[in-house]
């Protein structure tokens, strides 16, 4: 419920308070006052497009502040926490206090506040579905929609209706995923079949080559040393000769340490801090002698017949490298080719296998779907029979005694997921007349009393917390603007509704009556919001009536009216 809309510098409202709070609120005015603006403020603080020509003129910016009595717990709150705001509870009741705000600059820029704190706009849409039903001329086009009469069958279903579309919706999705995949497969198995026989023909050449591991950078490298194969053996037998060879002219490196050695320890027992330098060479001698051995090893291992080997690696190089160049980049992501390859060709070998369960899932998926489609449209059409009978039986009160209402479920043989009906509302003005569709068999008076007569009868299924209706009686006079007075009282009663009017038959009903007051300086035109109670009232609606304030014929009828609005809520 909504106990309290601020508005400032909004259209031709400066600043204006709106008390609301339970009930039946009307809000009237002159024609120009500025009436739809409550409504304007209304759909900004529920996430509505923002207009910079809504500001007022030389005013930076509008701001619209809310606040509203909600559950301390639900799906209100719920997301009012996860946007970050807060709900300040209060009373014992469950019940707490929501502030919502909306800034629009003079440049068009938005913003918005929940709880206390920013949030995206984005937020105050989601929240509107839960807080506030909104109807105006737009909603009454809307009401000619399929779609839009659909949702409406769909709301005085409720529950019953609530568990059987939502099992609908759970079979329907399970059956267009499995279609989808099924669809997929189908068109692509040309395609995987042709990967499945690549992968095998690459798989074949990679294991026939049988790569391992390293073993391109180890073939470089064992190329390189047969390529350079002389130079290498002319070094290592210069170096070996160059340690010990009886070949070279001259005492070799070990002939040479041996003397110093055997130099050194004559004379050892003269001076023992030789003795050291005389391990050392001992040492020295060790070592160039196993260096000799070495290469000694190493000049047997090279083979005189090296080309033919240099030949070999060269070639298996080159397979290597057109392994790399087809199944690369490098000799790994070749060999993890081959072994990522076998899961891959079990799931493409195991397309025609999928391919039938698929095939056999969509059957009973299908099969299903009908049976759930079935239940939607039986709790539907029950639904429709009862709905276009209370309907009726509204709108004979609204003073069109003669419509009859027919709301028509027919299968459209096309599922969605909202099932596979086409609902229609029809209406027949007269007696005697076929039922033709809302578009055609409906004035916009008609349409609003139509609309109306929907939500009371709606509501007693489906409420919602606040109905706000902007010219709900468009169109309408006499005995059936009175009978829309009585019907939005009779909705006031389990909801909050507030209505923008012209009529004062409907006003009389209200247990609130806010009048938007326009204001002129000669320079400056500006509205503002006031309650109306006592004489003030009972001048507004004489006002109303005959378009004079201070009429004595005006006066006595709006007392009257307000003497049947009284009646009625003390019966309500």
């Amino acid at each position: 419920m909504i106990e309290e809309i601020e508005i400032s510098d909004l259209g031709v409202i400066a600043e204006a308070t709106l008390p609301l709070g339970p009930g039946f609120t009307a809000i009237t005015g002159e024609t120009g006052a500025g009436k739809t603006m409550v409504v304007t403020a209304l759909g900004l603080l529920l996430g509505g497009r923002a207009d910079a020509a809504t500001v007022r003129s030389g005013a930076a910016n509008a701001r619209i502040d809310g606040r509203w009595v909600v559950p301390d717990s639900g799906i209100v709150a719920e997301r009012v926490v996860e946007a970050g705001g807060d709900i300040d509870p209060f009373g014992a009741d469950g019940e707490a206090e929501l502030t919502l705000g909306r800034t629009v600059t003079a440049e068009g820029r938005s913003r918005a506040q929940v709880g206390g704190r920013s949030a995206p706009v984005g937020v105050l849409a989601e929240l509107s579905g839960n807080l506030v039903a909104v109807h105006g001329q737009s909603d009454q086009i809307r009401l000619r929609s399929r779609s839009a009469q659909r949702d409406a069958l769909d709301r005085a279903a409720g529950d019953e209706l609530g568990a059987t579309l939502a099992r609908y919706r759970e079979v329907f999705d399970r059956w267009q995923a499995n279609k989808a995949e099924l669809e997929t497969l189908t068109r692509d198995r040309e395609a995987r079949e042709t990967e499945a026989e690549n992968l095998r023909a690459a798989m074949d050449e990679i294991e026939q080559a049988a790569p391992q591991p390293g073993e391109d950078e180890q073939l470089a490298a064992t190329a390189e040393r047969l390529t350079n194969l002389e130079e290498l053996r002319l070094a290592a037998a210069g170096a070996r000769e160059s340690l010990s060879t009886e070949l070279a002219e001259g005492d070799d490196v070990l002939a040479l340490i041996e003397s110093a050695r055997r130099s050194l320890e004559r004379v050892v027992g003269v001076d023992g801090s030789l003795q050291p330098i005389a391990e050392q060479l001992q040492n020295l001698s060790y070592l160039a002698s196993e260096a000799a051995g070495e290469l000694s090893s190493y000049l047997a291992s090279l083979d005189a017949d090296g080309s033919n080997e240099l030949e070999a690696i060269n070639e298996r190089r080159a397979l290597l490298t057109t392994l790399v160049r087809k199944h690369g980049p490098t000799l790994d992501d070749v060999i993890a080719t081959l072994e990522r390859g076998s899961a891959r060709l079990l799931e493409l070998d195991g397309d025609s296998d999928r391919i039938d369960e698929l095939t056999t899932r969509v059957e009973n998926d299908t099969r299903d779907v009908e049976e759930a489609a079935s239940a939607v449209t039986g709790v539907r059409r029950r639904t429709a029979e009862r709905l276009g009978a209370a309907i009726t039986d509204e709108l004979s009160a609204l003073a069109m005694p003669d419509a009859t209402v027919v709301v028509d479920v027919e299968d459209k043989g096309e599922y969605t997921r909202s099932g596979r009906d086409d609902v229609a509302f029809l209406m027949r003005p007269h007696a005697g007349t076929e039922p033709r569709p809302l578009s055609k068999g409906a004035s916009g008076g008609e349409l609003s009393r139509v609309m109306l007569a929907i939500e009371v009868v709606i509501s007693a299924s489906d409420p919602v917390p606040t109905y706000v209706f902007d010219e709900v009686d468009a169109g309408v006079g006499g005995a059936a603007a009175i009978e829309i007075g009585r019907r939005l009282a009779r909705l006031a009663q389990h909801a909050q509704v507030i209505v923008v009017t012209h009529l004062a038959q409907v006003a009389a009903f209200a247990s609130n009556h806010l009048s938007v007051v326009k204001e002129s300086d000669g320079f400056v035109t500006a509205s503002s919001v006031t309650r109306l109670q006592g004489d003030d009232r009972t001048a507004e609606m004489t006002r109303l009536l005959s378009g004079l304030a201070d009429s004595d014929s005006g006066r006595a009828h709006a007392e009257e009216l307000l003497d049947l609005g009284a009646e009625t809520q003390m019966i309500g």
